[in-house]
């Protein structure tokens, strides 16, 4: 009868108390420990044993599916869960442990040296008595462990010394689990000493330190927490123990000097890394002293070894990331026994338990990237560029008190010819990845130029998953230091130097696509400013094509552009910045839409592998293809174009729709630079400002087209002028915003520059930093009189000049050695010279 009370009234009790620890760490992790273990049986809790001691943990899913603690193997033990016994004869654990006091129940969770020793030291009445306790007991192994030394006084004063420390380790109030909250102090029942809990999320309990390895064994007159080590006083604040303590003078030291020793002596939760005396020694005396002279990098410094959280070496069963005072974070873990700091075996002591926090003493110094000089940010993986840095004297120029960004290439960039070069070409190469500011990641967007200390402008594109610089794209990594950033890049950057139409033009590759782009009246488009991605065949493409068929192609000007402008599409995109395996679209100039992805770093542009990406010219990219690119839902409604698709391209089926015809593509996918172009010869000059919403029509009588250009005859410059006389022509419909006076040279420029200073009051706008925008009387006043150095530029807003008849009437070319052209001159007296200069857009 006693039996089935005692299960009975356990079972009441303590259904309550389960339901409301439901939310917690611990009782979490210990209801997957039944889940695991329900084939063994009812009331089963399955526990890893780390191989080779006696430490047993209720894991967490993370330990449980690796097989490991701390790296070390790790068996499967199955017990009984807390407040449950086997029974003779019956599969798993059928019983409720017996309820007792608090004496008792040390007995039933196996803590008999801790029930030996309060039987001795006279506290056994007390455990028996009434009241409501929280014991946190010591397991017999944690008296085992204890220096013996202080166990040997505790036995010879049973009295005194033992019965105060077994009193340390109770509180007078119950406390389950589910009330032990983490960073909460308790005041324990030996002369109101502070035990400082902390539950963390891998079900993990300690009070100072000290794991609770079986919990909330309920008791008649309180609860039991076995424990896995005696507990020891706590001591006064860290502050209070760096001062005192001898092999910390170098600690102290920097301490002081960076004003953090008295934030470690204020109310918290601290985790201090301390490295030793032998640890500072350890560093580079140069090192040492540049941050300790310096208060930014020596606050740095310290505060990097400061967690603002309590890491008891029991809580730790894997590696985390742990934020520091300094803002970064540390990897804090373990490898068996023993703490590792980012991996690295360093703590010779640990759990110095304080009041507001742990210390553990390291034999290394943490050094942070914010301390760090952004020479000395680089990794394992750009030793190569550091080394380089330094071979070259380009590190000694980066001064402490300036501001950088270093654009560092992974050392599996840098080819055997490239390390062979000359120095000095090395050297402009090293001068292009150095930024001379500091530019965080955070700070990148499209279209920004970068100016190296080298003089050129890089340029940076960003995509969904990835930041390109030029050619190269990032990969993780990239670092502040004390003077700078730095940026981890797959390749060596290759700043552009030419526009797309001068690589092809340059390239005996591509001569075969560059002819059909002249041809096509699409020279314009590659020459000038803009942003291109364009794909090149290269002229094996173009192996079965006859010069019959490459005239009949070039009859159509409509088609050819079609095909043509099917290979270009607006803006930049790096083979490198898209999203590995994943296919992204892009609308081409034709209409038509190109799918491009990445497999294994060769990018595929319709499935067609490019032979070499990443071209970078000053308007673009350029990527290489050795096939035509033809979009396979544009029929062709022409039998000779039919056939002549049909020989260069075989990849795809090209879809044949008698008597359809190509859209007609006009011009005006790209801006010139130079809309309409007014020429002032002698007298005083017209202006008409149109408004918008009018039209104009204007006559021009017998007004002459000169073109002037150099080209090479017989390996020496002739200058060619090519003049255009139009008997009438009429130009119907613009509306002109604004007008733009421009000067013919440098010395004009400073002329103008004076006028404009001397002579005009209100400057509405800049353009081009050679231009001004003038109203127009004040523009009309100006230019009275002033000679013809000067040119009116009109800027058309809305439509283009539209001709509606021409008639030529001669087309006259000369040819003319190169001469040096002389700077232009005003005559005496003040009468401009008469001259017509023409520019096209």
């Amino acid at each position: 009868m006693k039996i089935f009370f005692l299960f009975t009234f356990s079972t009441f009790f303590w259904s309550p108390f389960e339901q409301a620890a439901a939310s917690v760490h611990y009782d979490k992790i210990l209801t997957h420990s039944r889940i695991r273990a329900r084939d063994q049986g009812q009331n089963v809790c399955a526990l890893q044993q780390v191989m080779g001691t006696k430490k047993k943990y209720f894991s967490t899913c993370r330990n449980w599916y690796q097989g490991a603690i701390c790296g070390k193997k790790a068996t499967v033990l199955y017990e009984c869960c807390p407040g449950y016994m086997k029974m003779d004869g019956m599969r798993g654990c059928p019983a409720v442990a017996p309820i007792d006091h608090v004496y008792g129940t040390l007995g039933i969770v196996g803590a008999t040296s801790t029930q030996q020793y309060s039987d001795i030291s006279k506290l056994r009445e007390e455990l028996e008595g009434r009241g409501s306790f929280t014991f946190f007991a010591p397991s017999s192994e944690a008296w085992e462990q204890l220096d013996s030394e202080i166990h040997r006084n505790l036995i010879d004063n049973v009295n005194i010394e033992l019965y105060n420390a077994l009193h340390h380790h109770m509180v007078n109030k119950r406390m389950l689990t589910k009330d032990l909250k983490n960073g909460m102090t308790l005041v324990s029942m030996y002369n109101d000493q502070k035990l400082l809990i902390n539950h963390y999320p891998n079900g993990v309990v300690t009070v100072n330190c000290a794991r609770v390895i079986y919990g909330n064994q309920i008791a008649t007159n309180g609860v039991v927490h076995v424990i896995d080590r005696v507990l020891t006083a706590v001591g006064n604040t860290i502050q209070d123990f760096i001062e005192v303590e001898d092999d910390l003078s170098s600690l102290r030291a920097a301490a002081i000097t960076s004003d953090v020793l008295d934030i470690l002596g204020k109310p918290g939760h601290y985790t201090l890394f301390a490295p030793t005396n032998e640890a500072f020694e350890r560093l580079p005396r140069g090192l040492l002293e540049r941050i300790m002279g310096d208060k930014v990098a020596s606050e740095a410094l310290v505060k990097f070894h400061i967690l603002n959280t309590l890491q008891c070496s029991e809580a730790i069963t894997g590696g985390a990331a742990y934020e520091t005072l300094e803002g970064n974070t540390v990897e804090v873990g373990c490898d068996g026994e023993s703490l590792t700091v980012n991996g690295v075996k360093m703590v010779k002591r640990k759990d110095i338990v304080t009041s507001n926090g742990v210390i553990h003493l390291i034999d290394e110094v943490l050094i942070p990237d914010s301390a760090k000089q952004v020479i000395e940010l680089g990794g394992a993986q750009q030793t190569t560029f550091t080394d380089l840095m330094i071979q070259l004297g380009l590190a000694s120029s980066l001064r402490p008190e300036g501001q950088y960004t270093l654009l560092v290439p992974l050392n599996g960039a840098f080819s055997d010819d490239t390390l062979r070069m000359d120095q000095r070409r090395l050297k402009t190469i090293l001068q292009n990845h150095i930024i001379n500011v500091k530019v965080g990641l955070n700070e990148l967007y499209n279209g920004q130029e970068l100016e190296t200390i080298g003089g050129k402008l890089l340029r940076v594109f960003l995509y969904r998953t990835a930041v390109c610089i030029e050619n190269s794209c990032m990969v993780r990594g990239s670092k502040e230091g004390r003077n700078g950033f730095i940026h981890i890049l797959r390749q060596i950057i290759n700043p552009a130097e030419k526009t797309l139409h001068e690589m092809l033009r340059n390239d005996k590759r591509f001569s075969v696509f560059l002819s059909l782009v002249k041809a096509a009246d699409l020279d314009d488009v590659l020459s000038q400013p803009g942003k291109w991605t364009l794909f090149v065949p290269t002229n094996d493409a173009f192996k079965s094509l006859t010069d019959d068929d490459k005239d009949i192609l070039i009859r159509d000007k409509n088609a050819l552009r079609n095909i043509l402008l099917y290979h270009l599409t607006q803006g930049v995109f790096i083979g490198s910045g898209f999203e590995p395996g994943v296919t992204n679209i892009l609308k081409t100039i034709q209409g038509g839409k190109l799918y491009l992805k990445t497999v294994n770093d060769t990018l595929l542009v319709n499935e067609l592998k490019s032979r070499e990406s990443d071209l970078m010219a000053t308007n673009g990219v350029i990527h290489v293809i050795d096939k035509l690119l033809y979009p396979a839902d544009l029929p062709v409604g022409n039998d000779q174009l039919l056939t002549i698709l049909k020989k260069l391209i075989k990849y795809i089926q090209i879809k044949f729709v008698r008597g359809s015809a190509f859209k007609e593509i006009p011009l005006t996918f790209y801006n010139p630079s130079i809309t309409q172009l007014t020429k002032l010869i002698e007298g005083e000059p017209e202006f008409k400002i149109v408004r918008e919403g009018e039209t104009i029509t204007k006559v021009i009588h017998g007004e002459p087209i000169i073109k002037t250009y150099t080209k090479i005859i017989d390996g020496r410059p002739v200058e060619v002028t090519e003049k255009k006389v139009t008997e009438e022509r009429i130009i119907q419909g613009p509306e002109i915003k604004y007008t733009r006076i421009t000067a013919g040279g440098s010395d004009n420029e400073e002329k103008l520059k004076k006028l404009l200073e001397d002579e005009v009051t209100k400057v509405t706008k800049f353009i081009e930093g050679d231009g001004h925008l003038l109203e127009d009387e004040e523009i009309k006043r100006l230019l009275q009189g002033a000679g013809t150095e000067y040119t009116k530029v009109t800027k058309v807003i809305e439509g283009e000049p539209q001709i509606i008849e021409r008639e030529i009437k001669k087309v006259h070319l000369e040819e003319a050695p190169v001469r040096k052209e002389q700077p232009t001159r005003r005559t005496q007296g003040g009468t401009a010279r008469r001259r017509t200069r023409l520019a096209y857009p």
